[in-house]
């Protein structure tokens, strides 16, 4: 049986760890085998490395609890600590900052100086002490961008038969023998993005492959099956033992994205188990099912979690069943609480009984309706766009039977999406740390609702004005 792991990004908006207790029940029911635990700034590094701690960060105390929580559940853990490319949480730091490959960019680690690879090994320690029985751990190495532009690579890259490729896995390798002769019982996994291209002969020669497992991952609706079967093929013939695949049940259709789009996520599952069913059995060791929360430390949040267990539900269930059915659809519908789950559109009506489901009612009413009614106001209401423009509005300015017209609608539209957004508030805060719903309220909330509520001091004044 394949395995399949649940990636938590922690890199934005980590669920707080009583709510994650919550969750793991209905992930092992659901048909997940384990959890892919991405970090980033969210772990409680010490020492030299504490500065790498968000303020929001779990202590060790709420991650041994997670961790026990998931071994009750028989849940696998999986550890990733990026250790080449998305290194923005370390780099950005100034302690940090002169091991950039490119000097102005915090992104990519510079892989020819010994401190970097001790850095990645500190980090890499820390995690592990604080994990039992671990089986694998993800280094990453996805996305290593402008690798081969900082000075000491340019130099290096001048020496005959020193390719970009040949830096990039010599990096990899580094990193993964580091590991294997401090765990020789934990395999690394890394991403594949970087590998893709790499010809057959180079990869076979660096060694890579008898070091870690790749895992190939792809998020569209329309991956290339024929192309990923050959892929699976040339890793193999290099000398990799074993492949996973990486799908996603959420973070890969938009970086602002608010609600998550089922149907897309599903087909993406149904695209991976047509390439699962072309492969040998004995290549594949698993899937994980991505939730990017970020696309990158710095960018804003995507689809919060609550917002996506509908999503990966599905995803879940079809990857456990081998296809998507009525009769998956129900079990999906029964565990989660949600009859008429709606796959194809974002409105599923009711609410459902799995934790945080009243984020996904509210998400979705603020994401449907918040602004779209704050623009009918203000930018499609003739008494609003003819006698109190922002002309009106700057001169306090206003026609007395233009406020019996205006100001009702205005008052009771905002009390209305003030009352929804203090629900949000109060069921989000089950789920998350305040900086997280501070977040998010400034990315998706405030604009709008700052709109309104000037509308409606605009129109006390201009009263008080014309008194």
């Amino acid at each position: 049986m394949w395995r399949r792991l649940v990636h938590l990004d922690l890199k934005g908006a980590a669920p707080r760890a009583q709510y994650l207790e919550q969750v793991l029940p209905l992930l092992r029911a659901l048909g997940a085998t384990g959890l892919l635990l991405e970090y980033e700034d969210t772990f409680p590094y010490t020492g030299p490395l504490e500065v790498l701690q968000a303020p929001h960060a779990y202590s060790p105390e709420e991650l041994q609890a997670l961790l026990s929580w998931a071994r009750a559940q028989g849940l696998d853990v999986v550890p990733l600590v990026q250790s080449f490319g998305h290194m923005e949480f370390v780099l950005k730091h100034r302690q940090f900052a002169h091991l950039r490959e490119v000097k102005e960019l915090p992104n990519a680690l510079n892989p020819h100086k010994e401190e970097s690879l001790a850095l990645v090994k500190a980090m890499i320690d820390q995690v592990m002490a604080l994990h039992q029985d671990l089986q694998w751990f993800h280094i990453g190495c996805d996305e290593v961008y402008y690798l081969g532009e900082g000075e000491e690579s340019k130099q290096w890259l001048q020496q005959q038969n020193n390719t970009p490729q040949k830096l990039c896995l010599s990096h990899i390798k580094a990193v993964a023998t580091c590991l294997a002769w401090s765990y020789p019982m934990v395999t690394p996994i890394v991403w594949d993005d970087m590998l893709r291209g790499i010809s057959e002969e180079t990869l076979a020669e660096s060694g890579v492959p008898q070091l870690v497992q790749p895992m190939i991952w792809d998020y569209a609706t329309d991956i290339n099956v024929e192309g990923k079967v050959q892929l699976i093929e040339k890793y193999r013939r290099c000398g990799f033992s074993k492949v996973w695949f990486a799908s996603a049940f959420k973070g890969a259709t938009g970086a602002n994205q608010s609600l998550t789009l089922i149907g897309h996520h599903l087909r993406n599952q149904l695209e991976w188990l047509q390439v699962a069913q072309r492969s040998p059995a004995d290549v594949l060791e698993g899937i994980a099912l991505t939730g990017w929360q970020r696309y990158d430390h710095f960018a804003v949040l995507c689809e919060l979690l609550p917002v996506a267990i509908p999503s990966l539900a599905v995803c879940l269930q079809a990857l456990k069943n081998g296809g998507f059915s009525e009769k998956v659809k129900e079990n999906v519908e029964n565990l989660l609480g949600m009859p008429n789950l709606e796959i194809e559109t974002f409105m599923s009506p009711g609410l459902g009984t799995f934790p945080g489901s009243s984020v996904l009612t509210l998400v979705t009413q603020i994401s449907f309706h918040l602004k779209s009614s704050v623009d009918e106001l203000l930018e499609r209401n003739r008494y609003s766009t003819g006698w109190f423009s922002p002309y009106h509005r700057k001169r306090k300015i206003i026609h007395p039977i233009i406020v019996h017209h205006l100001q009702p609608d205005a008052v009771r539209l905002f009390s209305k999406w003030s009352a929804v957004v203090q629900d949000l508030q109060a069921a989000m805060e089950q789920v998350f740390p305040r900086c997280a719903i501070e977040e998010w309220m400034e990315e998706n909330v405030h604009p709008h609702l700052q709109k309104l509520q000037e509308v409606v001091e605009d129109l006390d004044e201009a009263i008080r004005a014309q008194n």
